[in-house]
């Protein structure tokens, strides 16, 4: 996908190699992450980029990984974002536990809710349950960058992803919300079919948008 953005929009792109859980829990696959996005501005000129133009993005974790990289940027003040892409983001801590189970309709395909607690007590280990580490529990979301938000009606993330954008409209940060019905988590690699094909398109038009190709 990365090799198809850049060709199709002729921009950069930075794939990041973020270090992975249980071995290196929180904060270091956001660390590396901001990392990237330090590297990124301060190699801009070599790389031929606009530092005003540069958005970041990622699916499921790594869209809550984006989704932190935002906050944290726009906490310490160093390096600009002007646009993020999140598809089916993973938020919220809470979403599949006692507190919050959720529709029963949702999380019964690729992405359960016993995966997705386990994942997140691996990710945070006995740290802190906060923002940015999870984004979902953030108090301010004013200041952050536009957002294009993609979720599904039968992804186990659906509501947390609504719930976010909401949060983020009553912020004032522009952001377009985006739920396919009838898809569930990863239902993009099932390539040839009309909705894998449908969000691509949007995607790709998202992207052009938000960067002002």
């Amino acid at each position: 996908m990365n090799l198809h953005i850049a060709k199709e929009l002729g921009v950069v792109v930075l794939s990041v190699d973020y270090r992975l859980a249980p071995e290196h829990p929180i904060p270091a696959p956001l660390d590396d992450c901001y990392a990237a996005l330090s590297w990124l501005h301060e190699n801009s000129e070599d790389l031929g980029i606009d530092r005003k133009r540069i958005g970041i993005g990622g699916e499921s974790a790594g869209g809550g990984l984006a989704a932190a990289l935002a906050i944290k940027a726009r906490d310490a003040g160093e390096y600009a974002v002007c646009w993020q892409a999140l598809t089916y983001p993973m938020l919220d801590d809470r979403t599949g536990g006692e507190e919050r189970p959720g529709d029963p309709l949702v999380g019964e395909f690729v992405w359960t809710r016993q995966l997705n607690q386990f994942g997140w007590s691996r990710y945070l280990g006995e740290a802190k349950r906060a923002a940015p580490q999870v984004p979902g529990r953030l108090d301010s979301f004013a200041g952050l960058p536009a957002t294009w938000m993609f979720t599904a009606s039968l992804d186990l993330f659906r509501d947390e992803n609504i719930e976010y954008a909401q949060k983020l409209m009553a912020a004032g940060v522009s952001c377009e919300l985006s739920v396919y019905p009838g898809a569930c988590h990863a239902f993009q690699r099932i390539e040839h079919a009309s909705l894998s094909k449908r969000y691509r398109a949007e995607f790709l038009e998202s992207l052009r948008r938000g960067l002002g190709c």
